[in-house]
């Protein structure tokens, strides 16, 4: 990593941090941020991401701390958050990228406090299909889960899993680009345009 790089990173990190992590993961679009994020992507380390040399630089736990535009979860939570006040909270998000028969798995999950009704893991579980650029996946979701974690607000209480499938003729796929890729950053857009910034 060049100190451009560096300065970079230590600059779209601050940003993100002195806007919050409720706002962060919330629909909210800062130009300075997205601006930060382009030059970053510009310095790109790993031009092809999705190739398998690469994935012991991609496999792994990465956790969402911007989000430009909410996220599938984030969006619904904030219109809620807006009807029920600050009750709601986002404990975390992160992603989960795994490798089955050279395939890419991913798990998106959240830890959501809900007003009363406690701490729940939310869970989408899918697959990414590397395109030839090596960089663009089209994206996938079978399966959607939900468990109480802390069921009630109580420590020691939870609840089992529920899992939903989803019908084969229900799934959509969407195209999802890596768009940089170190050993602790990652950037990905979505086919909406929607910018996010992980962190290991």
């Amino acid at each position: 990593m060049t100190r451009t790089d560096g300065d970079l990173k230590t600059k779209l990190l601050n940003q993100i941090e002195n806007l919050g992590q409720e706002r962060s993961l919330l629909p909210f679009s800062a130009a300075s941020i997205d601006a930060t994020i382009t030059q970053l992507e510009n310095t790109n380390p790993i031009l092809e991401p999705l190739l398998a040399d690469n994935f012991p630089a991609l496999i792994g736990d990465w956790q969402l701390i911007y989000a430009s535009n909410g996220t599938v979860l984030t969006r619904p939570l904030a219109e809620i958050t807006n009807f029920l006040g600050n009750a709601m909270a986002i404990n975390k998000i992160w992603q989960s990228l795994t490798v089955q028969n050279d395939q890419i798995m991913a798990q998106n999950q959240a830890l959501i406090k809900f007003p009363l009704l406690g701490i729940y893991r939310l869970a989408a579980e899918g697959i990414w299909r590397s395109q030839t650029d090596q960089r663009t996946a089209m994206v996938s979701f079978d399966a959607f889960t939900i468990q109480a974690v802390q069921f009630l607000s109580q420590s020691d209480w939870s609840l089992p899993e529920l899992k939903i499938p989803v019908l084969d003729l229900l799934q959509n796929e969407a195209s999802w680009i890596t768009s940089y890729l170190d050993e602790d950053t990652r950037i990905g857009r979505g086919a909406t345009g929607n910018v996010f910034v992980f962190r290991r």
